[in-house]
């Protein structure tokens, strides 16, 4: 009998500590707004949630440089990515506005390496036209 007061006196003690945890943590909260004080969040900008679901990363290449000088960015995107998303997600992690996007679905290529053949993994990019005046620091310096 004293083994299962045993299991039940832990159990008990568990939900003890995550009550007690709980109502320090609104405490604060509470006390915070009887001050007077704003709560600042972190300053770190929050990538709107979703966009690291859509935006891989910048594609770097001639052409993408070129196209930079026309207020046009290229864009490494997921497959099941689209047109309001691609907008929405680079107009809140940088802060910009977007005119127009164009997508291109680059195919995978067939590869042979001695006997054995494959598949190159294809990929989908953006082509996002933006404000002129406006600039995304693709390659900090």
């Amino acid at each position: 009998m004293a083994l299962g007061d045993f299991f039940k006196r832990k159990k008990a003690e568990k939900k003890e500590e995550i009550i007690s945890k709980e109502d320090k943590t609104e405490k604060k909260e509470v006390e915070r707004k009887k001050e007077g004080e704003a709560v600042i969040k972190s300053e770190k900008k929050v990538i709107a949630g979703e966009a690291y679901r859509i935006l891989k990363s910048p594609h770097i290449s001639e052409k993408a440089t070129n196209l930079a000088q026309k207020n046009q960015y290229v864009f490494n995107i997921w497959k099941d990515a689209n047109k309001p998303e691609i907008k929405k997600a680079i107009e809140e992690v940088y802060g910009i506005d977007v005119l127009s996007v164009k997508i291109i679905n680059i195919p995978g290529k067939k590869r042979r390496l001695g006997k054995i053949s494959g598949f190159k993994k294809g990929y989908k990019k953006a082509i996002v036209r933006i404000k002129e005046g406006q600039k995304i620091e693709v390659m900090p310096q």
